[in-house]
């Protein structure tokens, strides 16, 4: 028997506990893995539905998904169809940091009950705190903007997070991208002010000027590399 009162006993009992915690966290892990990444697909399935207004029931996300969206593919900055690419899997956050010529672009075709066809592309970029993502509808005259979701990692309440909430996303509808033929991305402006040039615009979050920019700034990078494609509709 080891004295319970000795070094060696201590050192043993807490290699035995570190094994035993350590073994079960990694079966718990292990696990779960598979249900974490379906959660994971499913609330990137409902953030891509809801940038053409569909909101769908929690428990029937995929069945939504499923019936609406219809055969996504990836696209290249020439608009030409990447073979074997698939849209879903496309790492959005690794592309945005990439020249717009290496870039494999995601295109989600979705046909909404009256027949009429969007596009949805992804978007990626920074805010004030962290991360900020999410989804712009085109109609198929490949420039007014049907639809558009936002969400965000970590910005401030009431603030830069007022992004995420359907009174800024709304404002990108009917909004266009080409001007004259010309590729223009939605700019994003603080209240009363214009842009420079010629291209529609949007309010920013009133207090939220640095996430607003990144907004603005989100769009222009992931949206530009897609105007070959958007002039083929």
């Amino acid at each position: 028997m080891i004295n319970k009162e000795s070094k060696l006993y201590t050192i043993l009992y807490i290699v035995v506990l570190v094994v035993v915690v350590g073994s079960a966290l990694a079966f718990t892990a292990i696990s779960l893995k598979d249900k974490q990444l379906a959660n994971a697909n499913a609330d990137k399935m409902r953030q891509i539905l809801a940038s053409v207004r569909i909101e769908a029931p929690a428990d029937s996300i995929v069945e939504y998904y499923d019936s609406y969206i219809r055969d996504p593919f990836v696209v290249d900055e020439s608009g030409e169809r990447i073979p074997g690419a698939v849209a879903f899997d496309i790492d959005v956050a690794a592309q945005s940091r990439m020249a717009a010529d290496e870039r494999q672009l995601p295109v989600y075709p979705c046909v909404l009950p009256d027949g009429s066809t969007k596009y949805i592309l992804p978007l990626y970029g920074a805010g004030l705190w962290g991360p900020i993502w999410g989804y712009v509808s085109v109609d198929s005259d490949g420039s007014t903007i049907y639809g558009a979701y936002f969400a965000h990692q970590g910005e401030t309440p009431g603030l830069g997070a007022e992004i995420a909430k359907p009174a800024f996303s709304d404002r990108f509808r009917g909004k266009t991208l080409f001007k004259n033929g010309t590729f223009l991305p939605v700019a994003v402006v603080k209240n009363g002010q214009r842009p420079n040039g010629n291209e529609d615009y949007v309010d920013g979050i009133s207090g939220g000027t640095i996430t607003s920019k990144g907004v603005g700034a989100m769009i222009d990078n992931c949206l530009s590399p897609y105007q070959n494609f958007l002039k083929t509709l």
